[in-house]
């Protein structure tokens, strides 16, 4: 998995058409987290890191966290003394790693052996708050998702209306999730991507909020 580099505003700053310095990087190109930090009401720009991800498949959590880390510190290499955001999220599911799928057919038959099962999301996230003398603070998410029972035309229609190819587990729980999912236990910003419980208390404590 890759994610490829750049910049936009995002936020009120981006709202509003203005260009003030940055007070918050959110190292990803992730919608949903984008629009996570946008409903905080938090100033923010996008950097999109160049890196390499990497997956273990048989160790989700340590995906996660190694991807959070990896591109925190490359949006870092940039932007050293502005607080960074950055997150990675992938599915466990019978106790392998699940990304994005790399094709349709790939996302069918995955939506297809999710069908009726439970599965957990895992979301790494790693915190820098800028500046030289504090090490990042990395945290893992877990949620558990159990799915609908599908039918391969529900698959079909569903994938009518969501692109699964730039999504972790080939789905999206904010874009007509209802249609395939039965319940939720636990956080759903962190099926999302981005888990309120862990950057809110940060924010706040960055007086970013």
């Amino acid at each position: 998995m890759t994610e490829s580099a750049g910049s936009t505003l995002g936020g009120a700053a981006g709202r509003e058409g203005a260009d003030p310095p940055a007070s918050l990087y959110l190292a990803s190109g992730s919608l949903r987290r984008r629009e996570i930090l946008e409903r905080l009401g938090v100033s923010f720009r996008v950097h999109v890191p160049d890196v390499n991800e990497v997956e273990y498949e048989t160790d989700p959590e340590a995906t996660v966290r190694v991807n959070a880390l990896i591109k925190l510190r490359a949006t870092r290499d940039t932007h050293a003394d502005v607080p960074i955001i950055a997150a990675d999220t992938v599915l466990e599911f019978d106790g392998h790693c699940i990304g994005k799928p790399t094709s349709m057919d790939a996302a069918h038959v995955l939506l297809r052996a999710l069908s009726g099962r439970t599965h957990r999301v895992l979301t790494g996230v790693a915190l820098w708050p800028g500046g030289d003398q504090a090490d990042p603070v990395v945290s893992v998410g877990a949620s558990t998702v159990r799915f609908r029972v599908l039918r391969d035309e529900d698959i079909s229609a569903y994938f009518g209306i969501v692109n699964p190819l730039d999504k972790a587990g080939g789905y999206d729980i904010d874009q007509s999730g209802d249609t395939i999912i039965a319940s939720v236990e636990g956080s759903r910003t962190n099926v999302m991507g981005l888990p309120l419980e862990v950057i809110e208390p940060w924010l706040n404590q960055q007086g970013l909020l």
